[in-house]
């Protein structure tokens, strides 16, 4: 019984040693969707000056309804159609934090505009989100379909972008894409959002972008001063 036993084993580590190795498939490369001028304007800046530190981060364009992720470095690691508030306009209304939803008017409705240090903390139902703008109630945060009448996904999954304003300022985004590209990249230590303008001027909401020529400059230059 002993000898059989060892020979059974001999043999079947013979045939595992034989057994093909399996072949990985290699992973496809993501292309990154193009740009609009204002977010092409303000990732050129952001990697220029490098206003996100050591932190990773996010561009939302809101006319494009799209989202731009970013590592520390300033690699682009994907991007995603977003949902955004009801109202078009980038300043939170006043108070607009410490009301309940229910309280909330529909001009209420917006995603303000502007640079923000987000963080994961505590929501309603201790569901934790990224919280772009904590004192007016504004999160990043995984598509909620709780109502079915607002069609989320369908919004998300349409081609155009005119039905991606549904929150009441939040930013909705495609579950698989939070858990895999922002989640992961912001629960430890959060990290910065750029929310263009619908209405403003870029340069009003992020006023060095205007400095853009001059970094360029510089760095054609290697950081010499050009006379003139």
């Amino acid at each position: 019984m002993v000898a059989a036993s060892i020979a059974l084993s001999a043999a079947t580590a013979a045939h595992a040693a034989k057994k093909p190795k399996t072949i990985k498939a290699p992973v496809a490369e993501v292309v990154p969707t193009a740009k609009s001028e204002a977010a092409a304007r303000l990732a050129e800046w952001i990697a220029g000056s490098d206003d996100n530190g050591k932190s990773p981060y996010i561009i939302i364009d809101k006319q494009e309804a799209r989202l731009f992720v970013f590592d520390a470095k300033g690699q682009e690691l994907g991007d995603a159609p977003v949902l955004i508030g009801i109202a078009v306009g980038d300043d939170a209304s006043p108070g607009v934090g410490a009301k309940k939803l229910a309280e909330i008017g529909p001009a209420e409705k917006t995603t303000p505009a502007g640079r923000y240090i987000a963080k994961y903390g505590r929501a309603v139902g201790k569901e934790r989100v990224l919280w772009v703008d904590y004192h007016n109630s504004v999160a990043l945060h995984a598509v909620v379909t709780s109502n079915k009448k607002e069609r989320r996904l369908e919004r998300l999954r349409s081609p155009t972008v005119e039905d991606n304003r549904i929150s009441f300022g939040c930013i909705n985004v495609p579950t698989a894409f939070y858990g895999r590209n922002i989640r992961p990249l912001f629960q430890k230590s959060g990290g910065v959002v750029y929310i263009l303008p619908d209405t403003k001027p870029v340069e009003e909401v992020f006023p060095f972008v205007r400095m853009l020529p001059y970094l360029n400059n510089a760095a054609h230059n290697d950081g010499a001063p050009v006379q003139g």
